[in-house]
C-alpha cells in the first residue's frame, strides 16, 4: 500500500521496540531549535534564544483528533543524580577483581584437560556473568573441542544434567550441535526418562534453544515444563524459587545482566559441593564493581537530560531517560562497551519520542508533514513542519544522529548511522500508515496488518542504534542485518511486535487505535483469547528462529548476533507482565533496582 504525502510516496513498509504507550495533555511553549548552533549536549541544539517563538496551545489543540493520553510521570525524579559515589569501594573492588580473574583464568585454562569439566565451568562463567572477561579463551576453547566432544556425548555415559549444559553452552555460542543427543534419553515408549531435579531444570532450559523443526526439543519443552510446574510444590525453597524464575523467563530469553545477578544469588545458597567459594567471590565484585560504574555513566546522562528539560519542552512524550539506559545495558553492560551504551539510551529516546508524536499528540494532517520531513532528514526540511513542536521534535531527532555520526565518523563508520537512518524512515513510514488507519476508520485484515506493525516495532531499527557504537560492527554487519532474508531481521520485529500486542492492544483499543489482536480476531472469527492463544505460538516460531539465526555459520560474529537477541530478550522482560515501559512502576522498576541501585552483599 502508498501513501501519498505532500509530494512523496511512503510505500510499503518495514520495521520500535514496541515503546507502547498510553498520551497527555496539551503543553506549555515550546521553542524549535537550529541545528547550526552548536551546543555540548546532543539533545537539542539551543535553549529559547531561537527567533522563532511558541504560541501556548490553545483549547482546540484538545480537539482536531489528537489521540491525548496521560502518561504516568517519570517515576525516579533525581534520584540518580544524587547518588552518592564512594570512589574507594570502586577501586577496592576493581582491584578484587584484577587479582581474582587471574586466579580463575588459571582455572580455566586448567579445565581444559577435562573437556566435560571445561565446559561446565564455562557454562558457570556465563551465568554468573563473569564470561566477558574470557571471550578469547572461551573462544578458542570451544572452537578446539567441539568436534570431538560431540562425539563424546553421543559415545559416552554423561548424566542428563550434564548433557543438557554442553548442549546449552554451544548453542549459546553459535554451535550447531545436534539435538539427537537427547534421543539417549528416552525409554522404549518414547518417553523422557528424569529422575532429579537439576536434570529436569537443564532439559528445560536446553528445550529453549531449539530452533524450527526440533520435534525432541518441542516434546523436552512440553514435559518439563508439565513436570517442573509440578515439582514446584514438592522442592527445596532454594530450588522452587529457581524454578519459577526459570519458568516464568527462561535463561536463553532473560536478559543477561539480570540473569547473572539472580543467578549470583542461587549460587551462593546452594549446598551444592560443586560451588566455588572463589568464583562466587569474582562475580559478586565484578557486578558491583561494574554496577557502579554503570551509576556514573546514568548519572552523567540524567544530568544531560535534565538541563535540557525535556520533561517540560515535551511534556506529551515519555520522559523515560533512566528506562532507556536500562535498556541500553540489557543490550551490553561490558565496560568496554560504556560509549556504546551511551549512544543507544539517546538513540532509543528518539524511538519513545517519535512513537509518542504519532499516536499521542499530533493530528493526522500535522503528522502528513512530519513523515514527509523524516524521510528527508534534512534540516531545511524544518520549514516544512506546521508547528513549533513539531519542529522541536525534528530537530531533536536530528541532533543526536548527528552528533553520533560525529562521533563515529572519525573511526570511517558513518554507514552505521546511514544504515540506522534508513531504517528510522521507515519506522515513520509505518507509524504514519498507522494514524492513516485510524483516519480512515479503517480495520485491516491481520496479515495487511503485520506488513506495516512489523516495521512499527522498531525491532530492528533498535538493533541497528546499537550496533552504531560497537566497533566489530562494520558494514557487512549491517548488510547482513537489513537482509530480509536473514532469519534475525524478521524473529526481533515479530517478537517485539507480538509481545507488545498482548500486553497493550486493550488498552490502546480504547482510544481507537488499530490493534493487532482484534485484526486477528475478524479475520479468523475467534474470541480475544483465542488471538492471544495464537500470538503465543507465533511468539514461540519467532523464538526459534531468533535461535536460528544465531547459528553458525554466518557472516558476523556471536557478539554482533547476539545484540539482536538482546534486543528480543529485552522486549520480553519490558512486556511480560506489563507495558513497562509506560508503567515502569509496575514491575520494571524492581528490575532498574537490581542492576543500577542495589549491590550484591559482599561477605569480606
Amino acid at each position: 500500500m502508498a501513501v501519498q504525502v505532500q509530494g512523496s510516496v511512503l510505500g510499503n513498509t518495514n520495521i520500535l521496540l514496541c515503546l507502547s504507550k498510553a498520551p497527555s495533555p496539551p503543553f506549555p511553549m515550546l521553542i524549535p531549535l537550529r541545528l547550526h548552533k552548536a551546543k555540548r549536549c546532543c539533545f537539542v541544539a539551543a535553549h529559547s534564544t531561537s527567533s522563532t517563538k511558541a504560541e501556548p496551545l490553545s483549547s482546540n489543540h484538545r480537539e482536531s483528533g489528537r489521540p491525548l493520553v496521560n502518561f504516568p510521570p517519570d517515576i525516579w525524579g533525581d534520584r540518580f543524580l544524587t547518588l552518592s559515589f564512594d570512589i574507594s569501594e570502586l577501586d577496592r573492588c576493581s582491584t578484587q577483581v584484577e587479582v581474582l580473574k587471574e586466579t580463575v583464568k588459571d582455572m580455566l585454562m586448567a579445565s581444559t584437560t577435562d573437556p566435560l569439566q571445561n565446559i561446565l565451568l564455562i557454562n558457570c562463567l556465563c551465568r554468573l556473568g563473569v564470561s566477558h572477561h574470557f571471550e578469547i579463551e572461551i573462544e578458542q576453547q570451544l572452537t578446539h573441542c567441539f568436534d570431538t566432544l560431540s562425539q563424546l556425548i553421543h559415545n559416552s555415559d554423561n548424566n542428563l544434567h550434564d548433557i543438557a549444559i554442553m548442549f546449552q553452552v554451544f548453542r549459546s555460542h553459535g554451535y550447531n550441535i545436534s539435538s539427537d543427543i537427547f534421543n539417549k534419553f528416552k525409554d522404549g515408549d518414547g518417553e523422557f526418562k528424569v529422575s532429579d531435579t537439576k536434570g529436569m531444570i537443564s532439559l528445560y532450559e536446553a528445550s529453549q534453544f531449539r530452533i524450527n523443526g526440533e520435534l525432541i526439543l518441542d516434546e523436552a519443552c512440553t514435559f518439563t515444563t508439565s513436570q517442573l510446574k509440578s515439582m514446584v510444590s514438592q522442592t527445596s525453597t532454594h530450588y522452587a524459587q529457581y524454578i519459577e524464575n526459570a519458568l516464568y523467563c527462561p535463561y536463553q530469553r532473560g536478559v543477561p545482566r539480570l540473569e547473572a545477578r539472580q543467578y549470583i544469588c542461587f549460587y551462593e545458597k546452594d549446598d551444592d559441593e560443586a560451588r566455588n567459594e572463589t568464583l562466587l567471590k569474582f562475580a559478586k565484585h565484578d557486578f558491583n564493581r561494574i554496577q557502579m560504574m554503570l551509576q556514573q555513566e546514568l548519572s552523567n546522562l540524567c544530568s544531560e537530560w535534565k538541563e535540557e528539560n525535556m520533561e517540560s519542552r515535551l511534556p506529551y512524550a515519555r520522559n523515560r531517560i533512566v528506562e532507556c539506559f536500562f535498556s541500553a545495558i540489557a543490550i551490553y553492560f561490558e565496560p568496554c562497551y560504556a560509549r556504546a551504551c551511551n549512544i543507544y539510551a539517546k538513540l532509543l529516546s528518539t524511538l519513545v519520542l517519535i512513537d509518542d508524536t504519532y499516536d499521542a499528540y499530533n493530528t493526522y494532517e500535522e503528522l502528513q508533514y512530519f513523515t514527509d520531513a523524516i524521510q528527508r532528514f534534512d534540516i531545511d526540511a524544518i520549514d516544512d513542519l506546521p508547528t513549533n513542536y513539531l519542529k522541536l521534535v525534528y530537530e531533536t531527532i536530528l541532533n543526536i544522529h548527528n552528533q553520533v555520526k560525529d562521533k563515529v565518523e572519525k573511526e570511517g563508520r558513518s554507514y552505521a548511522v546511514s544504515y540506522t537512518i534508513n531504517e528510522f524512515k521507515k519506522l515513520a513510514e509505518a507509524c504514519f500508515v498507522e494514524r492513516r488507519w485510524v483516519h480512515r476508520s479503517y480495520v485491516p485484515t491481520f496479515d495487511e496488518y503485520m506488513d506495516t506493525a512489523m516495521a512499527s516495532s522498531a525491532g530492528l531499527v533498535s538493533v541497528c542504534q546499537a550496533l552504531i557504537g560497537m566497533e566489530e560492527a562494520d558494514e557487512t554487519a549491517y548488510q547482513w542485518l537489513i537482509n530480509t532474508d536473514n532469519k534475525l531481521h524478521k524473529a526481533v520485529n515479530k517478537i517485539a511486535r507480538l509481545y507488545d500486542d498482548i500486553t497493550t492492544n486493550e488498552d490502546e483499543e480504547k482510544r481507537g487505535l488499530v490493534c493487532g489482536t482484534s485484526c486477528y480476531m475478524k479475520q479468523y472469527s475467534v474470541t480475544r483469547q483465542e488471538a492471544v492463544e495464537a500470538y503465543r505460538e507465533m511468539i514461540e516460531v519467532a523464538w526459534k528462529d531468533m535461535n536460528e539465526g544465531c547459528l553458525k555459520p554466518m557472516p558476523v560474529s556471536n557478539k554482533i548476533a547476539v545484540r539482536a537477541l538482546n534486543v528480543a530478550r529485552l522486549v520480553l522482560v519490558l512486556y511480560k507482565k506489563d507495558d513497562g515501559f509506560t508503567r515502569p512502576e509496575l514491575s520494571l522498576k524492581d528490575a532498574i533496582a537490581k542492576l543500577l541501585i542495589h549491590p550484591i552483599p559482599l561477605c569480606d
